[in-house]
């Protein structure tokens, strides 16, 4: 694809980044730190500083290497295939894992404005899918239409987004303070377990990095990119979470479903909450769209590279690689259908925790990459990686055995296509 023919500029690149990491998290957030009271902005100040800390490391490495596949091409560069595959693998899966979450958030936010959408596990089964693969379908349609949807719902929620951080801190009654820390656990514990939850509503910086082959000048946009719609996201997030749990009470917070329209609501009103559901809808699906992107952006990298079967390196006319848009909704599909009996926060949860599991060893992999291959800015890759190994022991025991599980599943395709590969050239 020659540079006249790549589809996404700087402010279409930004806001996949910015898109892809303000989801359902910012949404669904407060709720879950409610516990920590203002203790919460010791996570916030760990995350948002390791999140920029890896986002200047994705930058620097994609100035250096502007290919797409993102965290896959760095390791397969650096460290060789066999990491390459295995990063590959592990990315891929929490993509299309994270695609379930936020299809299920999607249907949660919809069925705040519509009850009768969700009443039943079945139509809140539904109503995931349909956003799900009207997603699919506009990445189908090709990566500019793609990019242009991420645009135009990157603005529509994160206008709303700032401004309602911004006006509703005005109404924090500073009088009745917020308590600091009602856990009772020590501020270490809280650091950790906050920073845990926080790095959800961040991920996603990399987003930029996996497409870069299809973005104008990608040495220079690419890193512009990575930076500028992490530092934007992370601002609007904490801005709108902060104000959230200064507004409610930590007793209703902690059992809110929809934190930030229950503030909304307690300050202006039943329509405002109406709003900012429906604000909650459309970042959800903005992101969607986003990820369902990445989903076959990654693997068209690495069956190019030899290291995914050939099937996901075939393009259309318009550039799109179809069977990786397919065959990733169909397995995200298949994960809400083969729970969608349980509760919408049942599926999201257990969605989120294979997502989480498999995301943060490809940032130890880019971290890593940089310290191997960098010729500058080993210090912050070092903290980057620092970061990524504290995150990561803060996501617990279960986690971690399921992204080792996850990883190890994909061991006998590796070695199958090595055995391919070999006897071909044979």
């Amino acid at each position: 694809m020659n540079a006249t023919g790549r589809p996404l500029g700087v402010w279409s690149a930004t806001a996949l980044v910015t898109g892809s990491m303000i989801g359902s998290g910012v949404f669904l957030l407060p709720s879950a730190l409610a516990p920590y009271g203002a203790a919460t902005l010791i996570g916030w100040a760990i995350t948002l500083c390791g999140a920029l800390l890896l986002a200047l490391t994705f930058a620097r490495l994609s100035a250096r290497w502007p290919h797409s596949g993102g965290p896959y091409v760095y390791a397969r560069l650096a460290f060789g295939d066999s990491a390459g595959f295995v990063i590959a693998w592990s990315y891929w899966i929490s993509i299309w894992c994270a695609n379930a979450a936020i299809a299920v958030a999607f249907a949660g936010s919809l069925g705040a404005v519509f009850p009768a959408a969700t009443a039943t596990p079945a139509r809140a089964a539904g109503c995931a899918l349909a956003a799900l693969w009207v997603c699919a379908a506009i990445n189908l349609a090709g990566i500019r239409e793609a990019g242009r949807v991420q645009l135009l719902t990157t603005a529509l929620k994160l206008l709303p987004l700032l401004l309602f951080g911004g006006v509703a801190l005005w109404f924090v009654d500073t009088r009745a303070a917020v308590p600091f820390n009602p856990s009772g656990e020590s501020l270490p514990q809280v650091a950790h377990a906050t920073a845990a939850l926080c790095l959800w509503a961040l991920l996603g910086l990399e987003a930029a990095t996996v497409p870069a082959d299809a973005v104008r000048d990608a040495a220079r946009t690419v890193p512009r990119a990575t930076m500028l719609g992490t530092l934007i996201a992370g601002v609007a997030t904490i801005l709108a979470c902060t104000a959230v749990i200064g507004v409610l009470p930590a007793a209703a917070l902690q059992h809110s479903q929809a934190p930030m329209a229950d503030a909304a609501r307690a300050l202006w009103g039943v329509e405002a909450g109406i709003a900012l559901a429906l604000v909650a809808a459309v970042s959800c699906f903005g992101a969607l769209n986003g990820w369902v992107l990445l989903s076959a952006q990654l693997p068209l990298a690495a069956a190019r590279d030899g290291l995914f079967p050939s099937l996901f390196a075939r393009v259309d006319a318009r550039g799109t690689p179809q069977a990786g848009v397919l065959l990733s909704s169909a397995l995200a599909s298949a994960l809400v259908l083969a729970n969608y009996s349980r509760s919408l926060v049942q599926v999201f949860t257990f969605a989120i925790l294979l997502s989480t599991a498999a995301t943060l060893l490809p940032y130890l992999a880019g971290s890593a990459a940089w310290l191997l291959r960098g010729d500058r800015g080993r210090a912050t890759a070092a903290l980057a990686l620092l970061f990524s190994v504290y995150a990561l022991a803060g996501i617990g025991a279960q986690a971690l055995l399921w992204g080792a599980a996850l990883i190890v599943a994909g061991l006998p395709l590796h070695a199958w296509l090595r055995y391919r590969g070999l006897g071909t050239r044979g």
